[in-house]
């Protein structure tokens, strides 16, 4: 026989070897495939859930706490409320948003609400009171407060607002349900 013929064995081995490298290779593909058609809308669950954790735990906490606005420095236009107000604005938005966020009903219009808290707290708590540069002013992108400011945590909440507002709440939610209701209904009164 000639030497460079393959036994069966070795034959059937390489094209194992060729056919499992074919399968691992299209893994990714595949996986991707599957996650459009079962998972796409289901990502903006955890930002909500997440979220709602957070802001209702700061709106418990203003609820069952003293009010320290009166301490703050406010810019513009919410300096023209008086503190009462301020602190009732935004413990019943904390208390009420991350029930909407859970149910995923109104999602756009209270991340929208959300930034805008969000925005001002930076301002009036988390930026720094002083800074001449650009690297003293990165010092507050920080957690902890150690006289720089501590920003990095609403910038967070910002970025995941943002998001949600921009992408929806997603298939679990009741803005989708009533979205698909609203769809149905429409087409039924054109028939």
């Amino acid at each position: 026989m000639n030497d460079l013929a393959h036994s069966p064995d070795e034959h059937c081995t390489g094209c194992m070897i060729s056919s499992c490298f074919g399968h691992v290779c299209s893994l990714p593909s595949k996986l991707t495939g599957w996650f459009d058609q079962n998972a796409r809308g289901l990502a903006p669950i955890f930002l909500r859930l997440l979220l709602a954790y957070e802001f209702e735990e700061a709106g418990l906490e203003k609820l069952h706490g003293d009010n320290w606005f009166a301490d703050l420095s406010f810019p513009f236009p919410v300096n023209l409320l008086p503190a009462d107000v301020s602190w009732t604005l935004a413990t019943g938005l904390e208390i009420i948003a991350p029930i909407a966020l859970i149910l995923g009903i109104m999602t756009r219009f209270f991340s929208a609400a959300l930034i805008v808290l969000t925005i001002v707290a930076i301002a009036a708590v988390h930026w720094p009171t002083e800074w001449n540069s650009l690297s003293e002013l990165w010092q507050g992108y920080a957690i902890t407060d150690k006289g720089y400011g501590n920003f990095k945590l609403p910038l967070m909440y910002l970025a995941m607002l943002a998001t949600l507002m921009l992408s929806g709440a997603g298939h679990l939610s009741l803005d989708a349900w009533m979205s698909k209701r609203t769809s149905s209904d429409c087409a039924n009164s054109k028939n």
